[in-house]
């Protein structure tokens, strides 16, 4: 909470840090409620004047009431700028002249509300003090001295004690307005985080969709660039596969770009969309890797990969098919096994094996951060991936899926 963010808790002409050492100007509610209470402190001045002109028959003694009483009342405006000092003045004031008492009042309440609780309690300490011995000093006849003490004391607390709500109500309403201005920051950081993940998720599967297309469109455009002089039927078989991919691709894209089209729509909905690759599709991602050229051995040892989660089976294609690209990029023309066995209970276990290439392969654009996509993916899937190279200088990716019984 800054002082500056919220000038009304403060007396009027300090200034917070930062701006400048400006006083702040009173407002409408300010100029009404120091008039309120300056005729206030002026009423019970002239109340007790009154009292103090019955009583003493000294024309001086009344003068000098009366122009003290004057000058408290006035100093009341200086309440919001000085009120730890015009309390202290006052308290010693009315000890003496019980026309200022109006004044000394309204001081405390100014003290309590703007000030901390340390000095309210020293100087309204003092207060009590004053209250208790100025009936001694000042007695005032027909009431006794015990009555006059003991309402001294009981304004005092009071005004004190209107004061300090007054302060804590501020101080509460200033804290809600915090919790709020802090829920709405945590709410947009929310929101915030929630767009960037969702992005990420966007990003992982344009990456998973999108990179098994392009790479087939690569490797067999790299092949027509290095072999111009291939057979007819080879080159139509290649031309052929690229159109397929280059369709494929763009068929994949427009899904992707529908979803982020379409308000409300989740990411593994499938409405309006193709259906979604699953376990049982392995197939048919083996069958194209083959059509491409690829030397595939798939072990699908799971009974029925029909029953399995649609969001693991999504998951174990879309390793494959990371795994089949990098295959396809880094190790062309080594035979790949893909092998898949679990099951309910026991969880699904992928590996993607291929030995090492044979000869030196040419380099195949790529992020690399297919990988890290996969293993992010089988983490939030409640499992783990694991990859690296193998004794033979071939390469390994395996994961492990939960799948409840």
């Amino acid at each position: 909470m800054t002082r500056t963010e919220y000038p009304w808790l403060l007396p009027s002409g300090m200034s917070g840090p930062g701006d400048g050492g400006a006083r702040p100007r009173r407002t409408v509610r300010d100029w009404i409620v120091d008039t309120a209470l300056f005729l206030f402190a002026a009423l019970i001045g002239l109340v007790a004047a009154e009292s103090s002109q019955e009583i003493n028959g000294s024309g001086a003694v009344v003068l000098v009431d009366q122009l003290v009483g004057a000058a408290a009342c006035c100093a009341v405006w200086l309440r919001r700028r000085r009120p730890v000092e015009l309390a202290a003045a006052l308290v010693v004031i009315s000890l003496f002249v019980p026309v200022a008492g109006g004044a000394l009042l309204v001081s405390l309440f100014s003290l309590a509300v703007h000030r901390p609780f340390r000095p309210v309690a020293v100087l309204g300490s003092l207060a009590v003090l004053c209250s208790v011995a100025q009936p001694f000093l000042r007695p005032e006849p027909g009431t006794p001295t015990v009555i006059s003490a003991v309402a001294g004391v009981m304004l005092v607390l009071l005004a004190i004690g209107w004061g300090m709500l007054v302060r804590s109500r501020r101080t509460l309403v200033v804290v809600l307005r915090e919790r709020a201005h802090r829920a709405e920051t945590e709410a947009e950081l929310r929101a915030e985080q929630a767009q960037r993940l969702a992005r990420e998720a966007i990003a992982r599967e344009m990456h998973d969709v999108l990179a098994h297309r392009l790479t087939l469109l690569s490797v067999h455009a790299g092949a027509l660039e290095f072999r111009p002089d291939a057979p007819p039927a080879e080159v139509a078989r290649a031309a052929g596969v690229i159109r397929d991919s280059a369709h494929e691709a763009l068929q994949d894209l427009r899904e992707i770009i529908g979803v982020l089209r379409a308000p409300g729509v989740d990411g593994d909905g499938d409405e309006g969309h193709r259906p979604q690759p699953t376990l049982a599709t392995l197939d048919a991602l083996v069958a194209e890797s083959r059509e491409a050229g690829m030397r595939v051995v798939l072990d699908n040892r799971v009974a029925e990969p029909a029953a399995a989660p649609a969001a693991t089976g999504r998951t174990v294609y879309r390793i494959a098919q990371e795994a089949l690209t990098n295959a396809r990029k880094h190790a062309p023309g080594a035979a790949v096994t893909l092998t898949v066995r679990g099951g309910p209970g026991d969880g699904l276990t992928v590996e993607v094996r291929n030995p090492a290439p044979q000869g030196p392969v040419a380099e195949v654009p790529g992020s690399g951060q297919g990988l890290i996509g996969l293993t992010e993916r089988a983490t939030l899937a409640g499992g783990e991936l694991e990859h690296g190279k193998t004794g033979d200088g071939g390469f390994l990716v395996r994961s492990w899926l939960p799948w409840r019984a």
